[in-house]
């Protein structure tokens, strides 16, 4: 059964001296969740000091304050409206109120503006960017803009193609959203954010997709031109690379903001991508704890790296 599984995620070097961050989604829908002071117990008790937040709930954030645990912390989607019209310096009374207060910004290493947004939540695709350009003009006044950055991030089916990664292409459809986010990113030295889940594409494209190439247990590799794949990750990732590239953006770093499998799972060691080798990716395991308020389908709810008491679900290292 797929919840029986074993999950392998990379663990990829940054630099000669520094490996890429890795770190867990904090998701809290939920009403079963210990306190977040119980939380940071166990993040600490694990060495792990790379958090993503969804929101910028108050008492969560007061919770991390102190504790040295880095954080990507979450605009909702239904906040942009008013951050792209509101002007810098709403937008920086905005983060003083909401972020600032709460938690010292030097441990805030990313603010992701929106989750998702051009095609799962579209309603909100023209206020990306200019809520991202008020809030990066805030953070210039705060003289944080070079030691916080950020980045709005997307799901994987931005993608029309993604295979082979060498034609990954974005979809046509939001061409007119992407290419502004890209350039922003690029004038501002910010990572491209994506959510990538090997296991929603093992699952919809099972006649194509082995079970281990989805698992990185696979013998077997196959070529795209002068590069070899021998896991689902590595493409995926790869996929964006290309796309950008084809864009004109091919020197944005990306994030793995998201990805996980239900139930079970691991991290193994590697040193790249196939088409950016011995450069790190920064990666965000989904997700801390089963969250039961989910919607959608069961397996939804069943991404937790941790049991509520605890226990390792399965076997991990962050340090």
């Amino acid at each position: 059964m797929l919840s029986q599984l074993l999950l392998l995620f990379i663990l990829l070097p940054f630099s000669p001296t520094a490996a890429a961050p890795i770190g867990i989604c904090y998701g809290r829908v939920a009403n079963n969740l210990p306190p977040p002071r119980t939380a940071i117990n166990l993040l600490q008790s694990n060495g792990i000091s790379n958090i993503r937040i969804f929101n910028p709930d108050f008492s969560t954030l007061k919770s991390f304050s102190g504790t040295g645990i880095s954080l990507i912390i979450g605009v909702p989607n239904e906040i942009l409206p008013e951050l792209a019209s509101g002007g810098p310096v709403f937008s920086l009374q905005w983060l003083q109120n909401n972020i600032f207060s709460h938690i010292p910004s030097n441990q805030i290493r990313y603010i992701a503006v929106g989750n998702e947004v051009f095609l799962e939540d579209p309603y909100y695709t023209p206020y990306v960017v200019p809520a991202m350009n008020n809030l990066y003009q805030a953070l210039q006044t705060a003289n944080l803009a070079n030691s916080i950055k950020l980045s709005s991030p997307q799901a994987a089916s931005v993608l029309s193609i993604s295979y082979p990664p060498s034609s990954g292409t974005f979809d046509p459809d939001i061409k007119s959203s992407i290419v502004p986010l890209l350039q922003f990113l690029s004038d501002t030295k910010s990572p491209f954010m994506v959510n990538i889940y090997p296991y929603f594409s093992y699952t919809s494209s099972l006649q194509y997709i082995s079970l281990d190439y989805a698992l990185f247990r696979s013998d077997e590799a196959f070529r795209d031109g002068d590069l070899t794949y021998r896991n689902l990750f590595d493409a995926s990732v790869d996929a964006f690379v290309y796309a950008m590239e084809r864009e004109g953006f091919g020197g944005v770093p990306i994030v793995v903001t998201e990805t996980g499998w239900p139930t079970s799972g691991g991290v193994a060691a590697s040193v790249g991508t196939p088409k950016r080798p011995g450069e790190g990716v920064e990666v965000y395991l989904f997700d801390l704890f089963d969250e039961n308020g989910k919607s959608g389908d069961e397996y939804e709810k069943h991404f937790g790296i941790f049991g509520l008491d605890g226990s390792k679900v399965y076997d991990i290292k962050f340090n």
